[in-house]
C-alpha cells in the first residue's frame, strides 16, 4: 500500500473537494443475504473522473472490493444465561452495540486463542458478532514504529491493522467504525501530539496531509470491501488535535478529514470524540464545532464509571448536544472490570485498592450492569449506541513478565513498548509494559468468553433471574482515641439487580477488644447473613489538640497569619464545596505574580511531653512552581518539615509530620508555609491535626 499520498495531489484533491468540484463517489448499495449494506460492487468508486481532476489519473482507484458474509448475528434473545439483565426498553433495532478490538491481531500473533461460550476456538469476531455485537471499532496510527521498524506497541495499530480487522468483521456483518488518533500513538486529553512526519508542518500543510492520509487509508478499506459505518476524526479531542490547540485550527483539521470521509464513505458517519462529561465543558464544545462550521455526524463521548460521574449527568450533557445542535449522540468508549486480579504480571488501571469510584461490583453481574446502564442513559438521551473499550484485550504469555515481555515488545500486544519512548518519552517512555485492563475484557486469561458478553444481546430482550446478593460492602467506623466503640449491625448487600438491601453482619471482634487500640486503622473481618464475607475498617483517631482545626468557628484564632509577601486576600471563607470538610477553609489568592507568600500556625497549649503526630491539607491551582511545607517549631526553631504541593481545584494534597518530640516547657508551633509566584495564585488550605502517639 501506497504510505502517503503525495502533498501536491493531495492539495489538487482538497482545492477540488472545497470549491464543489468533486464528484459524488460510489455509495454502498448492494444488498447482502443478511440485508445489510456493502460497499457498492459497480464501477462507481473513490476518485473517478467525476471525484477528481485529471491530474490524478495516476493513482489508479480500485474497484470496490466485495466480501463473503456469514450470517451468525442472532435473530432473537439468547438463551442460557444466569447472569441478571433488565432490559433498556423500546431499543432501536439499529441501536449500536460496538466493541473496540483494536489489539486482536498482535495479541493473535503473540499467541491468544478465543474460545466461544461452549469452549470451542472461533474467530473472535464470529464469537462477538453471535452474542450481539455489530460494529467493531479500530483505532488508526500514522507511523507507530521507530527508524529500525519496531513498534510502540498497543498493537501497533495502522491502517492495516484496520484492514485485516475491517475484513473479518465485514465478513461476519459487522460494520467497522474507523478511529483515527491523528498521531503516531495514544491520542487523548492528556496528549495530542502530530505525527513524526507531520512534525514542522504549519496548519494549511498539516491540512492537506491529515486529508490525503485519510481519504487513502479508507481507499483501501474500500478497496477491500471493508463495510464501513462510520469514522472518528480524532480521538478524544478535549481542545486539542495533531498538535492544534484552539478550535479554529481543530476544527479545520477535523473538517479536512470529514471531507475525505464523505469522498470515499459518502454513507459513513463521521463523528467527533471527547472525554470528561462530568467536566462541563461539552456545550462549549459542540458551541465551537458549530461556530467553526464543521460538517459532522455523531457527538461522541468517553464514559468511565470510575471517573466521569454520574450517568444523569451523561444523559443530560448528550441530550443537550442533540437538542440544540441536532447530532446525533453515543458513547464511544465505556468498559468495567469482572474481576480486581491481574492476569499479565502488569499491573491494571482498575484494581481492588483502586481509589476511584465503584458503583458496581467487580463480577461479572457488575460488569453487566455497568453495560447495561450505560445503554440505558444513552438511550434516554436519544442516543444511537454504545461502544465497549478493548474488550478483547487480554494478557499473553503467562509464565512470568520476563516472558511477558519478550511478547509486548516483538508484537506490540502491551500498551506500549520501550521503543515508544522516542515518540512519547515522559509516559510510555517510563512506563511501558503489558495489558492494564485484562480484568475488563469479555474474555479471561485463556480466551474463553465470559457470560457477560451475553449482554450485548440481552440489554435489548432482559433476562429474569433469581436475585442474589452480588456482594456486601465494606463498612466504615471513625473513631476517636478512648472513645466508646459500637459495632454497625447492619451492612449493605448489592443485589444482582443492582438494587440494595440491609442484611444482618456478625464481627470477628468485640469490642472491648479494639477500645484500647491506639491511634491508627484497622480492619475487622465478618460475614454477612448472606453468607458472603465482610470487612469493617476501623479509623481510630488521636485526640486532636489544635483549636478550631477545620476553621468552622468561622474565625482566625487561634490560628496566625503572617503576610510575608503581600498577599491580596489571606483569610477564613465560607464556602462547603471548596472545603475538605465542614463549611469553613482557610483560603488564600493574589493577582500579582511574587506576591502569594505567607505562613499560617498555631501554638497550642497545656501540652504534655511526648511524641506529636502533625498535619494539614492544602489544594489550589494556578500557582507556578510553588514551594509549600506543613513545618513543626520548638521555640520558634524549625525542627521537622514535610513538602506538599498545589495542583488543581479540588485535589488536595496533605503533608504530615510524625514523631514531634516535645518537652515540658518548650512552645511547640505547628503550621504550613506558602509561596507560590504565579499571578493569580490561589489555594484552600483546611483539616489540621495535632495528636499524641
Amino acid at each position: 500500500m501506497r504510505k502517503h499520498l503525495s502533498l501536491f495531489l493531495a492539495a489538487i484533491l482538497l482545492l477540488s473537494l472545497l470549491s464543489g468540484c468533486a464528484g459524488k463517489p460510489g455509495a454502498p448499495g448492494s444488498e447482502t443475504a443478511a440485508g445489510t449494506a456493502a460497499p457498492a460492487t459497480d464501477s462507481a468508486a473513490p476518485a473517478t473522473d467525476s471525484a477528481a481532476p485529471e491530474t490524478l489519473s495516476p493513482i489508479d482507484p480500485p474497484e470496490p472490493g466485495v466480501i463473503e458474509r456469514q450470517d451468525v448475528a442472532p435473530t432473537g434473545k439468547l438463551e442460557g444465561c444466569s447472569l441478571y439483565v433488565k432490559p433498556v426498553e423500546k431499543l432501536p433495532v439499529d441501536f449500536i452495540f460496538g466493541m473496540d478490538a483494536s489489539q486482536v491481531p498482535a495479541l493473535e500473533a503473540s499467541g491468544v486463542k478465543y474460545y466461544d461460550l461452549d469452549g470451542t476456538e472461533k474467530d473472535v469476531f464470529q464469537i462477538l458478532a453471535e452474542n450481539g455485537v455489530n460494529m467493531i471499532r479500530v483505532r488508526v496510527w500514522n507511523d507507530p514504529f521507530d527508524a529500525e521498524g519496531r513498534g510502540y506497541g498497543g498493537g501497533n495499530c495502522t491502517v492495516d491493522t484496520a484492514l485485516e480487522i475491517g475484513q473479518r468483521a465485514t465478513k461476519y456483518g459487522m460494520k467497522l467504525l474507523v478511529d483515527f488518533h491523528y498521531s503516531d500513538f495514544w491520542a487523548d486529553p492528556g496528549k495530542q501530539m502530530a505525527p513524526k512526519a507531520w512534525k514542522g508542518m504549519s496548519l494549511e500543510e498539516k491540512e492537506v496531509a491529515l486529508f490525503g492520509y485519510t481519504w487513502e487509508s479508507l481507499v483501501t478499506l474500500y478497496a477491500a470491501g471493508v463495510d464501513v459505518g462510520m469514522v472518528q476524526v480524532g480521538n478524544e479531542t478535549n481542545g486539542a488535535m495533531c498538535g492544534e490547540k484552539d478550535w479554529p485550527s481543530v476544527v479545520k483539521l477535523m473538517a479536512a478529514g470529514a471531507r475525505a470521509v464523505r469522498a470515499v464513505y459518502p454513507e459513513a458517519k463521521v463523528a467527533v470524540h471527547f472525554a470528561n462529561p462530568e467536566s462541563g465543558a461539552y456545550p462549549a464544545y459542540a458551541k465551537a464545532l458549530a461556530d467553526n462550521g464543521l460538517d459532522y455526524d455523531v457527538f461522541g463521548s468517553s464514559y468511565y464509571p470510575y471517573w466521569h460521574g454520574t450517568l444523569e449527568n451523561l444523559t443530560g450533557v448528550l441530550k443537550n448536544v442533540r437538542e440544540t445542535y441536532g447530532k446525533e449522540v453515543m458513547v464511544l468508549e465505556t468498559s468495567y472490570a469482572w474481576t480486581a486480579e491481574d492476569s499479565d504480571f502488569s499491573g491494571n488501571t482498575i484494581s481492588a485498592d483502586s481509589a476511584v469510584e465503584k458503583p458496581y461490583p467487580y463480577s461479572l453481574q457488575g460488569q453487566v450492569n455497568s453495560l447495561r446502564n450505560v445503554a440505558q442513559a444513552v438511550q434516554d438521551a436519544g442516543g444511537i449506541g454504545v461502544c465497549y473499550w478493548e474488550g478483547t484485550w487480554i494478557g499473553v504469555g503467562g509464565a512470568s513478565r520476563e516472558e511477558n515481555q519478550k511478547l509486548w515488545e516483538q508484537y506490540g500486544s502491551g500498551w506500549a513498548s520501550s521503543y515508544a519512548a522516542e515518540y512519547d518519552p515522559d509516559d510510555a517512555g517510563k512506563w511501558y509494559g503489558g495489558c492494564a485492563v485484562d480484568n475488563q475484557a469479555f474474555f479471561d486469561a485463556e480466551g474463553r468468553a465470559l457470560e457477560s458478553l451475553m449482554a450485548f444481546n440481552l440489554i435489548r430482550y432482559g433476562n429474569e433471574t433469581e436475585l442474589k446478593a452480588e456482594s456486601v460492602e465494606d463498612a466504615e467506623l471513625r473513631l476517636t482515641e478512648g472513645e466508646d466503640v459500637v459495632l454497625p449491625q447492619t451492612v449493605e448487600a448489592i443485589m444482582s439487580d443492582g438494587s440494595r438491601q440491609t442484611v444482618s453482619v456478625l464481627w470477628d471482634a468485640d469490642p472491648v477488644e479494639i477500645k484500647p487500640l491506639g491511634p491508627g486503622s484497622y480492619t475487622i473481618s465478618g460475614h454477612a447473613e448472606v453468607g458472603l464475607p465482610v470487612k469493617l475498617n476501623v479509623i481510630i483517631e488521636g485526640v486532636n489538640l489544635l483549636e478550631n482545626p477545620s476553621f468552622e468557628t468561622g474565625a482566625d484564632d487561634p490560628w496566625v497569619a503572617e503576610n510575608l509577601g503581600g498577599c491580596k486576600e489571606l483569610k477564613i471563607e465560607q464556602k462547603s464545596g471548596d472545603s475538605l470538610s465542614g463549611d469553613w477553609h482557610y483560603h488564600f489568592w493574589s493577582p500579582d505574580a511574587n506576591k502569594a507568600e505567607f505562613t499560617l500556625e498555631q501554638s497550642p497549649e497545656g501540652l504534655e511531653p511526648g511524641s506529636y503526630d502533625f498535619s494539614i491539607h492544602v489544594m489550589g491551582g494556578d500557582c507556578g512552581a510553588a514551594e509549600v511545607y506543613a513545618y513543626a517549631k520548638l521555640d520558634g526553631e524549625i525542627v521537622a518539615t514535610a513538602d506538599m504541593e498545589i495542583t488543581v481545584w479540588n485535589e488536595w494534597h496533605e503533608g504530615t509530620i510524625s514523631g514531634i518530640e516535645y518537652k515540658e516547657g518548650q512552645t511547640l508551633t505547628v503550621g504550613i508555609y506558602v509561596k507560590a509566584p504565579a499571578a493569580g495564585a490561589w489555594g484552600k488550605i483546611d483539616d489540621a491535626s495535632l495528636s499524641r502517639r
